[in-house]
């Protein structure tokens, strides 16, 4: 099958062909780690995690790498602040994101290595830049000179005097140009430091990716990923960095994901306005968080609000609840009637076709959206199966409905990370959660619907009917199937 990814390189579409197939390796910037990681840290590492299992299920071998920031200006003041050293700091917070990527269902790269055990790579790296006339030293600290790397700006589109005027840049005296870098920082009282040529000292944050992305995947790799606001001055100094040390294209395919927004605004802890990894843990399902994540268009800016993602989790209960009630669909040797052939002839031909349209919409740019499109278009169709069958289960139903759930559960598990769990754990957890929420009692709620199923089997409507709005008061929904009554508990409105 064909891919095509968005290269942020070149401004285009393009089809992706791996350097070395059938390998591919792949690098994505992880979180620096001084605080709990965010909504947006999320988005970035469910995004590639849907990137690294699609790659996979279509057999290629990929070496996935996504670091981590453990020394940095941030952790150092941060540490100061909390009255611990800045090692202490950054192992706590990556133990949090470690157990916020479990929770999320985020699969473990190939390899996440941390900055501070790769000094000997960014010194022997920074020693090249050196060499090659592209860094200098200057009081203990060394700089990269953007202006001795011709094609510096090509990621992000600009020229050095457009770079100049647009960024927010720090100052200093021993810069020979205000856009150049620094890929080592002099010694400073009372912070972590290393030895080095030039004094003991420490990396410059975008060194580590450059070093740690070419000790793993070698010297020129096929995808590099990231946030978009990572394309200037990370990515782009990445570039310079690695091309100007070994004279070859350091990343063939550039993909960014789109920002988090609230109200419209990036989230980020600098504005206060974020929402964090384990807060979002505690109030909605993992799967409901990564369907939230998946419904736009991985480039997209994606809105948050918390009534946006509960809308998601009451999405994630209707795909389970239909996967449960076809769970619970009994064998029947019977063909369907006569007069449901022609809708089960279209409700075949949708399934038979679910597998290429979610893989295609995937193979389109990591399209992620038109991909859960294809899995509700899925559900419409296996929910009007269901009701083909509400009063009598055939074979015919029987065997379409398995093979949707299966394709479903396959491919949505598989690449998306949802849909997982078995439906009744699943619809029986949330049970319990809603009616502890509500301060309901279960055994009360099954004492009526069972009093309920007795009234129509008696044929006293007018009490089965009394009974349901007594539940529906309750906030308790029920739903009339071929082998009794399933119910389930009414959300609580979100703002």
């Amino acid at each position: 099958m064909e891919i095509k990814f968005q290269n942020t390189l070149t401004r285009k579409k393009e089809v992706f062909e791996p350097l070395s197939p059938p390998r591919v390796t792949m690098y994505a910037c992880g979180v620096t780690a001084y605080d709990e990681s965010h909504l947006g840290h999320a988005r970035a590492a469910v995004v590639f995690d849907v990137l690294f299992r699609f790659l996979k299920f279509l057999g290629f071998e990929v070496i996935y790498v996504r670091n981590y920031t453990d020394i940095d200006d941030k952790i150092i003041k941060r540490a100061y602040e909390v009255g611990v050293s800045p090692k202490e700091l950054a192992e706590r917070y990556i133990k949090s994101y470690d157990e916020d990527m479990k929770a999320l269902k985020v699969l473990r790269p190939t390899y996440e290595p941390k900055a501070t055990e790769h000094i000997p790579q960014i010194i022997a790296l920074i020693e090249t830049l050196i060499k090659k006339g592209f860094a200098y030293v200057a009081d203990g600290d060394v700089y990269f000179s953007v202006e001795k790397f011709p094609e510096y700006g090509k990621l992000s589109g600009r020229n050095l005097e457009e770079l100049k005027a647009g960024a927010r840049i720090a100052v200093s005296e021993k810069k020979r140009h205000p856009l150049d870098f620094a890929l080592w920082k002099a010694e400073k009282p009372g912070e972590p430091s290393w030895d080095s040529p030039w004094g003991r000292g420490r990396p410059g944050w975008h060194i580590e990716c450059s070093a740690m992305a070419m000790y793993y995947l070698g010297e020129t790799i096929d995808i590099h990923g990231g946030g978009l606001d990572l394309i200037f001055p990370h990515h782009e100094n990445e570039i310079a960095q690695s091309e100007a040390a070994t004279g070859k294209p350091f990343v063939r395919y550039w993909l960014h994901n789109g920002m988090v927004t609230v109200g419209r605004e990036k989230m980020s802890k600098s504005l206060g306005n974020f929402v964090t990894i384990k807060q979002m843990l505690s109030r909605h399902h993992p799967e409901a968080i990564r369907l939230f994540l998946l419904s736009m268009h991985y480039r997209s800016p994606l809105d948050y609000t918390e009534k946006v993602v509960s809308d998601h989790e009451k999405a994630l209960e209707g795909l389970y609840e239909t996967l449960y009630l076809i769970e619970k669909l009994r064998p029947s040797s019977e063909k369907a009637p006569e007069n449901q052939q022609k809708n089960l002839a279209k409700i075949s031909e949708t399934i038979k076709n679910f597998e290429n349209d979610f893989i295609s919409a995937l193979a389109d740019d990591l399209n992620t959206a038109r991909a859960i499109g294809c899995l509700f278009s899925l559900e419409k169709v296996l929910n009007n199966l269901l009701k083909l069958c509400a009063r009598k289960v055939a074979e015919d139903h029987l065997k379409l409905a398995k093979k949707g759930k299966t394709l479903a559960t396959k491919l949505a598990g598989t690449l998306l990370g949802i849909l997982e769990e078995s439906p009744e754990a699943f619809i029986e957890r949330k049970r319990s959660q809603a009616l502890l929420a509500k301060g309901l009692d279960r055994d009360e709620i099954e004492r009526l619907i069972k009093e309920r199923e007795e009234a129509r089997k008696a044929k006293n409507f007018e009490k089965a009917d009394a009974i349901r709005d007594d539940l529906a008061q309750k906030g308790i929904i029920i739903r009339d199937t071929p082998w009794g009554t399933f119910w389930t508990v009414e959300h609580e409105a979100s703002s």
